[in-house]
């Protein structure tokens, strides 16, 4: 299923090759959001050839709810239904349900929530949640776990982990004893939880990896706590999740975090930043960082970066993209989408490729500088 192809010789970042039904995916790889069926405002079309996705998300809470599972088992699953071609994955939904704190409650049995559409009752459990994403079809899906906030006491953290952990078995025993429903593999990929507290995450990771998935998964960071502290839990928990194996850190991040996350030992990242951010005029480009709002705009005729991740990026200027987003123009916040997916798109690509020409270090550093500057 994965393949290190090279490694760098001064970090921990390397290149691989993640094997599925729907296509191999080169590594590290950034993985467009499209929690609902669709990455907000873009085509398929845009997805594939000008932003150039290799695999995206969809998210089992979401889909669940709407269009539900007799819709998605009726079209045969999420891919025919959108009418993507390529790799998908879904999240459990754990995420989700943690956001409904004031609306769910956590059992042994599962998590019990009320629906943010309607109100309507429903339970997530580790079985149930593999059923969903069974019909669903992704060909990566994660086991339900419980995400914990940032700041977290110790006792809690220990006991949610260890919900998790509990989740984990009968997730798996699910998933050894259910079949694929439209002929992909499907491969499941359990999380490391334990909030800051090293223990806990060596603890964590460890279960993890006897678990002996396809893949594993770092959950529970990016949720509010200091950068340092997130590169610090990945490095800790790198040291014990199998070398063999893809190393997905969810829902993160900048690009600077997805740079020093690399660094790390990491192979897949998603994040809504590109996009939500995009939407509210902030953009990520070669040169650093644009709130495009700014006035400093309204005359800049140059394109929106020079580089051009994207066929976007150099047919619009910034002035243009301005006036858009300034008067709230749907076109605005598309142009916006596209251009930062693209952009991360190409910052991991060029990852990839430092690190197998043996540069990655040096390149990462200036890099991570230059991105990160507002201008």
């Amino acid at each position: 299923m994965f393949k290190v192809e090279s490694r760098d010789k001064d970090t921990m970042a390397r290149a691989g090759l993640l094997h599925t039904s729907h296509g191999d995916i080169p590594t590290p790889v950034f993985m467009p959001v499209g929690t609902s069926g669709t990455v907000k405002g873009i085509l398929q079309k845009d997805l594939a050839e000008d932003i150039r996705a290799g695999i995206i998300l969809g998210n089992t809470y979401h889909l669940y709810l709407r269009p539900g599972t007799t819709v998605l088992r009726e079209a045969g699953g999420l891919h025919p239904f959108m009418n993507w071609k390529g790799p998908i994955l879904t999240d459990s939904g754990g995420y989700q349900v943690f956001s409904l704190s004031e609306n769910r409650k956590l059992t042994e049995e599962g998590a019990h929530f009320r629906s943010h559409i309607d109100g309507s009752s429903h339970i997530f459990t580790p079985e149930n949640t593999i059923d969903i994403q069974r019909i669903i079809g992704a060909d990566i899906i994660m086991a339900f776990d419980e995400c914990t906030p940032f700041p977290c006491e110790y006792k809690y953290a220990e006991k949610s982990m260890r919900l998790t952990h509990h989740w984990l078995g009968r997730a798996v025993k699910r998933y050894d004893e259910t079949d694929s429903l439209w002929g992909n593999a499907q491969y499941l990929f359990p999380i490391v939880q334990g909030s800051t507290f090293d223990d806990l995450r060596r603890h964590s990771a460890e279960v993890i990896a006897e678990a002996g998935m396809e893949g594993n998964a770092i959950g529970g960071l990016s949720v509010g706590e200091p950068a340092g502290e997130m590169y610090r839990i990945i490095e800790t928990v790198n040291e014990i999740l199998p070398g063999d194996k893809p190393r997905y850190l969810m829902g993160v991040g900048t690009p600077a975090n997805i740079l020093e996350s690399i660094e790390r030992g990491i192979d897949m990242f998603d994040c809504v930043m590109p996009t939500r951010n995009g939407r509210n005029g902030m953009l990520f480009t070669h040169e650093g960082i644009i709130n495009i709002k700014n006035r400093k705009w309204t005359t800049d005729f140059s394109p929106i970066d020079p580089e051009g991740p994207s066929s976007v990026s150099l047919y619009y200027s910034k002035a243009y993209l301005r006036h858009l987003v300034i008067s709230g123009e749907i076109l605005g916040a598309q142009i916006a989408s596209i251009h930062n997916l693209a952009f991360y798109l190409r910052l991991v690509e060029e990852a990839r490729k430092r690190i197998i020409e043996g540069d990655f270090k040096r390149w990462k550093e200036s890099t991570v500088r230059r991105v990160s500057e507002r201008l």
